[in-house]
């Protein structure tokens, strides 16, 4: 009798085991599968492709990437002249963008690959508002600039930061290069492809 009640037992121990680890795995499945993003996740860090052709000078154009607005301006060319040697650059608090929030490609007057077309994350560096864009300046600043309307944070159209506001830096040039003439690519560049 006593090995009919050691067969039992050994036999519910197993299938309690089974049983047991089948739950575990089924309960771990989900868990870990939580742990790769979803297409749409993946998608979203994807780079943008950006046709500028129909950019007019002077206007600007906002696409998505990595859930972050990107501001593409066309800038004029007294936009452009004004950044060569900003009469307004004792204003700024980084005037040479020494911080390193451009690629190398972009430390320049411009921050740009090209002075006329000017790639940036449309958020001001201070608390995450999104500033807007005035082509006519605002009271106190006769010219073009990106201000922050929460908080009053200025910057020109390299989006260097003014002095006296409350943000601290520059704003972030993301990764882009050029396809064509007319196509950009926001995301990656020849360094991060």
């Amino acid at each position: 009798m006593k090995s009919f009640n050691d067969n039992r037992r050994r036999f519910l121990t197993v299938a309690t085991s089974f049983v047991a680890g089948a739950g575990a795995v089924g309960l771990a499945i989900p868990f870990v599968q939580s742990w790769t993003p979803s297409a749409k996740v993946r998608s979203s860090g994807a780079p943008v492709k950006v046709d500028i052709s129909k950019i007019d000078p002077g206007a600007i154009i906002t696409v998505e990437w990595q859930r972050k607005p990107v501001w593409v301006l066309r800038r004029t060319k007294d936009n452009i002249e004004g950044l060569k040697e900003p009469a307004h650059k004792s204003l700024l608090r980084d005037a040479d963008s020494e911080m390193n929030q451009q690629p190398d490609y972009a430390k320049n007057a411009y921050r740009s690959i090209h002075d006329d077309i000017f790639v940036v994350v449309g958020i001001c560096t201070h608390l995450g508002c999104v500033p807007n864009y005035k082509p006519e300046g605002i009271a106190g600043v006769d010219h073009a600039l990106f201000y922050c309307p929460c908080h009053g944070s200025k910057f020109d159209l390299a989006g260097r930061v003014f002095k006296g506001v409350p943000a601290p830096t520059n704003l972030i040039i993301p990764p882009y290069q050029y396809l064509e003439n007319d196509v950009l690519e926001i995301g990656s560049d020849a360094t991060t492809s």
